[in-house]
Parts: C-alpha cells; sequence; structure tokens
C-alpha cells in the first residue's frame, strides 16, 4: 500500500463546479470591465475638460490609480487563485510587494529632488535643458521685417 502523500493527484471535473466556475469568471470579467470603462471615462475627462494642474486633477488621478489597484487586487485574488490561500501565503507575496513599491516611490522622489537641486545650484545645467536655449549676451539680433531674424 501506498502512502496517501505519494498517490496520484487527478483532477476531477464536475458539471457543478464548472458552472459555478463559469459563473465566477463571468462575474469577474464584468467588474473588471466597469472599473476599466470608468478608468477610461476619467482619463479621457482628463483631457476633454483641460482642467489646470491643481486638487480636481490630482484627485481624479488618485481614483485612477485607486481603480488600478483595485483591480490588480482582483485579477490575483480570483485568477491567480491567491484569494483561496492561507491568510500567511497572501501575506508572503503581498508583504515584499508593498516594499518593492515603496522601493520605487523612493527612487521617483530621489531622483526628482536630485533634479532640483541640480537645477538651483548648477546654471549651466538650467540652461541647457530649459525650454528656451540660452541667450548669448555677445550676439546682436536684428529683426527683420516678417518677423525673422
Amino acid at each position: 500500500m501506498q502512502h496517501p502523500a505519494f498517490e496520484e493527484v487527478t483532477i476531477h471535473h464536475h458539471t457543478a463546479d464548472d458552472k459555478a466556475f463559469r459563473k465566477k469568471v463571468i462575474r469577474t470579467t464584468l467588474i473588471l470591465s466597469v472599473i476599466t470603462v470608468i478608468e477610461l471615462g476619467l482619463g479621457l475627462l482628463l483631457y476633454a475638460l483641460q482642467l489646470p494642474d491643481d486638487l480636481r486633477r490630482l484627485l481624479i488621478k488618485g481614483v485612477i490609480i485607486i481603480l488600478s489597484l483595485a483591480k490588480a487586487f482582483y485579477i490575483v485574488s480570483i485568477f491567480m487563485h491567491l484569494g483561496d490561500e492561507i491568510r500567511n501565503m497572501i501575506m508572503t507575496i503581498v508583504v515584499p510587494l508593498m516594499l518593492f513599491i515603496w522601493f520605487i516611490l523612493a527612487f521617483i522622489l530621489d531622483g526628482n529632488s536630485y533634479k532640483n537641486l541640480r537645477n538651483k545650484f548648477d546654471q549651466h545645467f538650467k540652461e541647457s535643458t530649459s525650454e528656451h536655449p540660452p541667450v548669448d549676451k555677445n550676439k546682436t539680433h536684428e529683426i527683420k521685417p516678417g518677423g525673422k531674424e
């Protein structure tokens, strides 16, 4: 007699399980589709209204990010079956993911701080990366009729 740990693993399909699985997939697809349509609507709203960079625009972008995270959670929970696992297994995956997100944010903020400090203290860098090229003070500009130099 073989030990139960070494028995052959077989998958048994039952019609009740198939129906429940199909129902779960359709429900998940509808939920993800609705969230995606809302995200697209908010994204188009940003460009259609031409909002200035203020609180309303940041609020809309924040809602889009939250909806994207909700979709990611739902996909991992349902399609990757993480929702069916025990709590310790879920934490083994989620905690390093949160640390990775923190790591990305830290690098973005550090890079932005470096850019701002470099613009403040290195005038050559600021002039070479600004929208307008540096003005040569020794060169005289002569404006011709028609607005051309």
